[in-house]
């Protein structure tokens, strides 16, 4: 049924018999206002141009499918184009269409002019101090941690893959999802985990998230609870801890990994540690600790929260298993795409307890969550086809070589640094001579290199180290350099610059 506003008849005439506002679905034009219906529509456009709703270049709708949208005679919408386009508003190509004419922008208005003779006069200035203007830094070199390098992301075997698995998805895939995620992604997912990292993982207890970011806030949203967390750790874990209801307190961190002992006397129902990789320290958790972990959570009914972030890049030997393999049901198994492959897929999955998946599976389903479908098919089928395995295999060559050439470069060039944690992930942590840590990055930040102190993960809550700690988590001045981030071609110039910062701040 069309508006009341339609003449079904046409009027050629443009009479205004019958007309109310009404709006083109696409266009969402106006057609109220005194006149008749050619000359609205041309207000109408006009309106739309000169506000910036229709941007030059946007090509519109041909006049036959215009005017059977608004419910008028064809002629009426190809005269109203005609006059746009002779006053200019519009421009009109043989086999190009009708397009929004470009528009210069206007000029901005000139000051008033003063009397002959007379000196310019600088703008009016709201009283009061002005604030001098403060330009962020140019970032020339990009060595933060915990990004990968995106440059090297395998576009064609992931499009090979997006193909192959959207040609086979059953119509069904792309309806409303289980909020696990699709079963042909937790089935590939449980085979790889099993195979790689020694994961205990049924495809029924995996639930695919956006990124372990929200895998993270969902648990935090469960166990609502006080959660210890590392001394050393990413802000960002915290703040969603604390916004999803949960309470943090700090493990201390030395260079066994986080001291879990502390979980008895620290009033905690839940742990969230970094077991293969202590982030951002690069220390690994203990053997007698992993164990310590599993036998607290058995004794007070906790859970540990297994940040398995980059267990896949392990260069000095295999990768450390999981500790979710020590008790399945005490830990919750985290793992994402965005170290492997690029954080932009927002891709991660959760390995949950069979009493958490309950609990897991409803709040999902209050907020109506998945991850997109054709995302988790294209992954299931790059996992299937080993295409995951040898992008893995190819990427923890290229971050080996630029972990030994910066280790390398840093002998040569700054010997009083000392590069600590195990050769594993795409960071490493440089011990600086006391003090030094400020002075350095204030150098890096007019070298335009983006560089991240150890300062700045420490937990606000964690107490002061004592003057005997020693190791990376003890306090000192450290950075953090994620040699994953730059491309190829400028990880080379990175270090050199971050060599130059070093030299130039240590002497």
């Amino acid at each position: 049924m069309r508006d009341s506003w339609a003449n079904p008849a046409g009027d050629p005439a443009g009479g205004a018999v019958g007309r109310a506002v009404g709006a083109g679905s696409d266009l969402h034009l106006d057609l109220g206002g005194p006149g008749g219906l050619r000359a609205c529509l041309m207000r109408a456009l006009r309106d739309a141009v000169r506000t910036g709703r229709l941007a030059p270049g946007t090509r519109l709708p041909s006049s036959r499918s215009l005017a059977a949208d608004l419910g008028v005679a064809r002629n009426t919408v190809a005269d109203a184009y005609a006059e746009l386009v002779a006053e200019g508003w519009l421009t009109a190509r043989q086999g190009s269409g009708t397009r929004v004419a470009p528009r210069a922008e206007p000029a901005a208005p000139a000051a008033p002019a003063g009397p002959p003779g007379a000196r310019p006069t600088a703008p009016r200035r709201p009283p009061g101090p002005a604030a001098p203007a403060r330009t962020p830094p140019r970032i020339l070199h990009d060595l933060r941690s915990g990004r990968p390098d995106v440059s090297a992301f395998p576009r064609a075997a992931w499009l090979t893959s997006a193909r192959r698995a959207l040609t086979a998805a059953p119509s069904a895939a792309l309806g409303y999802d289980d909020p696990r995620g699709r079963p042909e992604l937790r089935r590939a997912l449980a085979g790889y985990l099993s195979r790689a990292r020694g994961v205990r993982a049924d495809p029924e207890r995996i639930v695919v998230c956006a990124g372990f970011a929200r895998g993270l806030a969902l648990l935090g949203e469960v166990l609502g609870t006080t959660v210890a967390v590392e001394s050393y750790g990413l802000w960002i874990h915290r703040d969603l801890l604390t916004r999803a209801g949960a309470r943090t307190v700090p493990l201390p961190v030395d260079d066994r990994g986080a001291d879990v002992s502390a979980l008895y006397t620290a009033g905690a129902r839940a742990a969230l540690l970094t077991p293969a990789h202590q982030y951002p320290t690069g220390v690994p958790l203990h053997p007698d600790r992993r164990t310590a972990a599993v036998d607290w959570a058995r004794a007070t009914g906790g859970v540990v929260l297994e940040d398995d972030y980059d267990g896949e890049f392990r260069y000095d030997r295999r990768p450390v298993g999981v500790l979710q393999d020590l008790d399945p049901e005490r830990v919750v198994y985290l793992g994402t795409t965005s170290k492997s492959l690029a954080p932009g897929l927002r891709l991660g999955w959760m390995v949950v307890p069979e009493a958490l998946l309950g609990p897991v599976l409803a709040v999902r389903r209050e907020t109506a969550e998945t991850c997109g479908v054709l995302d988790q098919l294209t992954l299931a089928d790059f996992l299937a086809s080993g295409a995951y395995d040898r992008h893995v295999r190819a990427m923890r060559l290229r971050y080996r070589r630029r972990r030994d050439q910066l280790v390398a470069a840093l002998a040569e060039h700054a010997p009083a640094v000392r590069v600590t944690g195990i050769a594993a992930g795409l960071h490493a942590v440089l011990e600086l001579p006391p003090g030094a840590e400020d002075p350095v990055l204030e150098a890096a930040r007019r070298a335009g290199v983006a560089l991240e102190g150890l300062a700045r993960f420490r937990h606000p809550a964690a107490p002061e180290p004592g003057p005997g700690c020693s190791g990376s988590g003890s306090g000192r001045d450290a950075l953090v350099v994620g040699y994953g981030t730059p491309p190829e071609h400028g990880f080379s110039p990175a270090v050199e610059a971050l060599c130059a910062v070093l030299r130039g701040a240590l002497g």
